[in-house]
């Protein structure tokens, strides 16, 4: 099954830029995913399993390199946005 995940981090620092630079390019790392970004959230599209496993890698990634973050994340099963 097919997911789309739309997701905003806002880091809890005053310096917000890098920790959400970082989210970016972690979560394009993966193959097999749709990843497009936008000025307030991040779309990733794909096969259910690897797109979620993919956001929970690159949250607990960020967490390990960033410190705290707030995520709001909507999850979209079997819908294709991008």
């Amino acid at each position: 099954m097919q997911v789309t995940i739309d997701i905003s981090m806002y880091p809890n620092r005053e310096e917000f830029i890098p920790p959400i630079d970082g989210f970016i390019k972690k979560i394009n790392t993966f193959d097999h995913l749709k990843v497009k970004t936008f000025p307030t959230s991040t779309v990733v599209q794909g096969e259910y399993q690897h797109a979620m496993g993919a956001v929970q890698d690159t949250i607990s990634a960020c967490y390990n390199e960033f410190d705290m973050a707030v995520y709001v994340v909507k999850i979209i099963p079997g819908y294709e946005a991008l």
